[in-house]
């Protein structure tokens, strides 16, 4: 989601060190006889899986990923809606369910990703940037009427992910966008010395933007990703999302998108006509057949106008 580019502020903990790079990363490095514990603060970051480990080798990244996705959905089963929209925050903050998943997210801070192959780092990231948003919100002395009104939210909320630490930001932008940038910068999120570049998605797929969540009421339902079944989830979440926000407007040859459209117009193409030919595949028959039309218009005679809705950024409590 938005947020602004980061400051750097540098802490040294005495039982660690960072290393600080020229994109301003602070990689986060122990000693063997170390431990990661509580760490509160870094390079501006909340890291919410701070805490005590144990002495255990490092988890594979596909295995940590099957724990946490059979966890979110029990969590899912238990405290969201049926169509993934709304969640009960304050329920499942006080559930074992959820005390469960903070111990399976220190986990993160160990895992090994090295092995990953794309399909499994898109499933593995996508899942935990929804885990980290809802964790984020549920960390609020108070949940937010908005998650606007929490400052910064996407830039300071974040993870210790084998090593390093990633906020909301990091993951969308430097790993699942393939390291493009915010887009309200023009500099890609990581640098070309920052460790966690080694972990970006090569090829950037614009399904990413109806998966993650960002806990408002007008974000994409949330799902949960596994190996088997990212390309048809990710497609049903894409024809899910364009089903509830792309209108035709016939009378006025208007098309009116969610802001998401607008902010990521680089994802989907260089220009109006092919982000309504990426959107097509992903609707209803009828509203394809007028894409097709006005597609036809654009190119041949114009104007289309292509309109924007308002992004509601109440939180989407489960009433």
């Amino acid at each position: 989601m938005l947020s602004p580019a980061r400051p750097t502020s540098l802490l040294l903990p005495l039982f660690a060190y960072f290393l600080e790079t020229s994109t301003d990363t602070l990689v986060f490095l122990t000693s063997e006889s170390l431990k990661l514990t509580k760490m509160a603060s870094i390079d501006d970051v909340q890291v919410m899986n701070k805490g005590n480990l144990t002495e255990v080798k490092p988890i594979p990244a596909v295995e940590l990923s099957r724990k946490l996705q059979k966890t979110l959905l029990k969590l899912k089963g238990k405290f969201m809606s049926d169509d993934g929209k709304a969640v009960d925050y304050v329920g499942m903050k006080k559930s074992s369910e959820f005390a469960d998943y903070l111990k399976e997210a220190l986990e993160l801070q160990r895992v090994d990703l090295s092995n990953l192959n794309e399909k499994e780092k898109k499933v593995f990231f996508i899942n935990v940037y929804n885990s980290l948003t809802i964790h984020g919100l549920l960390e609020q002395p108070k949940l937010p009427d908005s998650v606007l009104s929490v400052q910064q939210f996407f830039r300071t909320v974040g993870y210790i992910i084998g090593g390093l630490v990633y906020s909301l930001d990091d993951i969308e932008h430097g790993v699942l966008r393939s390291n493009r940038p915010h887009p309200a910068s023009i500099k890609p999120m990581f640098g070309p010395s920052d460790p966690r570049i080694k972990f970006i998605c090569k090829q950037l797929d614009p399904r990413i933007h109806f998966a993650v969540v960002c806990g408002a009421k007008s974000c994409p339902a949330i799902g949960v990703y596994t190996v088997e079944n990212v390309e048809t989830a990710l497609d049903s979440a894409a024809r899910n999302f364009c089903a509830q926000e792309v209108e035709m407007r016939n009378e006025m040859d208007e098309v009116l998108l969610s802001k998401l459209f607008q902010w990521y117009r680089a994802d989907f193409g260089e220009t109006e006509v092919d982000v309504l030919k990426w959107i097509m595949p992903y609707l209803s028959q009828a509203q394809h057949d007028r894409c097709s039309i006005l597609i036809l218009k654009l190119e041949k005679l114009g104007p289309v106008a292509l309109r924007y809705k308002d992004y509601n950024w109440s939180i989407n409590q489960k009433s």
